[in-house]
């Protein structure tokens, strides 16, 4: 095993600006590993958090469970109801959407459960937000146009059922 190297407090400002570089570049592990070092020497440090969180989604193609277990979990460490709530909502509207890409049986109605779910959580974001602030209504109308935009995407009780042809 081979130890962790701490860094030091001044740097915390460029590496967190790394790690959002990274997640950028689709290198989402190296983000992730860069916001677990910035929260070594500042856990409380929100931007770090909040850019762990993201990175951990951008991870959701490769190891759902285990990252979103670890997204969901961050989520208590924002300081904020609106935080907690929004980026919460962002899990699962990424997991709506892993399950929807990667098709399978059922896909489409999990991918139906976890967006709707999503909405839900936008929606009561936005009810808390400031009023400058309309990323829940961005995220919300985003779900929206990815329901109206596919259909397929819809509850299990709902599904059509194929005629038989004679």
């Amino acid at each position: 095993m081979h130890p962790i190297k701490p860094i030091h407090q001044n740097t915390v400002s460029a590496a967190l600006e790394r790690a959002k570089r990274y997640r950028l570049l689709n290198e989402p592990i190296e983000a992730e590993s860069i916001c677990l070092d910035i929260l070594e020497v500042e856990p409380e440090n929100q931007e770090a958090i909040a850019t762990l969180i993201l990175a951990l989604t951008d991870q959701f193609e490769d190891r759902l469970g285990e990252a979103f277990r670890e997204a969901v979990e961050r989520l208590q460490h924002l300081n904020d109801e609106y935080s907690r709530t929004y980026y919460e909502g962002i899990v699962f509207e990424r997991r709506a959407k892993t399950h929807f890409k990667r098709g399978g049986h059922g896909a489409r109605h999990v991918a139906y459960d976890w967006i709707t779910r999503a909405m839900h959580l936008y929606e009561k974001a936005e009810k808390i937000r400031h009023e400058d602030n309309d990323d829940s209504i961005l995220r919300w109308n985003s779900c929206a146009r990815i329901l109206n935009r596919h259909p397929e995407i819809c509850p299990a009780e709902h599904e059509e059922t194929e005629t038989m042809l004679e």
